[in-house]
C-alpha cells in the first residue's frame, strides 16, 4: 500500500471516525480526527438554521488550521496519515446550508485557503442508506442530532455524490456498507480493510459493495 495520506469520508453517521481510528491503530498510521464536538455553533444550528453561516465559517477555519498543522508535520514513526474527513466537505456542507450570496462569499474564501493543503492520495466514501444513517445516529445518542431530518441527510448525501462525480484527478473508492457492520463485526471490519488497504487504485472512481 503506497499511499501517504488517506481520507475516509461519508455522510453523518456513516462510521467514518470509528473506521479511521481502528485502521490507524492497526496499521500504525498518524491519526487526524475532526474536532467537531468543540464547535459551539453546531448544536445551535440543529435548532436554528440561521446559524449556518457562522457554523460553516468556523468549520472552515478549524479544519484548515488542523490539516495545515498536521499534514505539514511529518511523523517518522508512522507509516502513513489517515483522517476521518476531507477538507472539501466544508464546501459540500456549505452548499446545502447557506443562502446563495453567503455561499458565493464562502466559496471565494474556501478556494483561497484550500490551495495550501495537500489532497489525499485516496479518498474513501462510505455509502450508507438514509435509514441506516438514522439508525446509527440514534444509536450513538448525541442529543443535538436526534431531531435531524431525513431530508437534510439526503441533501448531504447528494452533495457528496455530486462532488465525487465532478472529480477528475483523484483516486476515489466508494464502498457500499449497507450489508456489513464493520464497527461490531470483526469479519466485516477485515473485509473493508482488505478493500482499502489491499491494493493501489487507479485515478478515477471505483465502486465496491460488501
Amino acid at each position: 500500500m503506497g499511499y501517504n495520506y488517506i481520507a475516509i469520508e461519508g455522510n453523518i453517521g456513516a462510521g467514518k471516525t470509528s473506521l479511521t481510528t481502528r485502521i490507524a491503530g492497526q496499521f500504525n498510521a498518524k491519526l487526524i480526527l475532526e474536532k467537531f464536538a468543540d464547535n459551539p455553533f453546531l448544536p445551535k444550528f440543529y435548532e436554528n438554521p440561521d446559524y449556518a453561516f457562522p457554523l460553516e465559517l468556523s468549520f472552515l477555519a478549524e479544519r484548515f488550521g488542523q490539516l495545515k498543522n498536521e499534514l505539514t508535520r511529518q511523523d517518522l514513526f508512522k507509516n502513513f496519515t489517515i483522517s476521518d474527513y476531507f477538507f472539501n466537505k466544508t464546501l459540500i456542507f456549505a452548499r446545502k446550508t447557506l443562502q446563495d450570496d453567503e455561499f458565493a462569499l464562502f466559496t471565494k474564501l474556501f478556494y483561497i485557503i484550500s490551495a495550501n493543503l495537500p489532497k489525499p492520495e485516496l479518498l474513501v466514501y462510505l455509502y450508507l442508506d438514509i435509514d441506516n444513517l438514522k439508525r446509527n445516529i440514534a444509536r450513538r445518542g448525541r442529543s443535538y442530532e436526534q431531531n435531524m431530518e431525513k431530508e437534510y441527510l439526503e441533501k448531504i448525501q447528494s452533495g457528496y455524490l455530486d462532488f465525487i462525480k465532478s472529480q477528475q484527478n483523484m483516486r476515489i473508492l466508494i464502498i457500499d456498507t449497507n450489508n456489513i457492520d464493520f464497527v461490531n463485526n470483526i469479519d466485516d471490519y477485515n473485509k473493508i480493510t482488505d478493500v482499502i488497504m489491499g491494493k493501489e487504485y487507479e485515478v478515477g472512481i471505483t465502486r465496491i459493495s460488501l
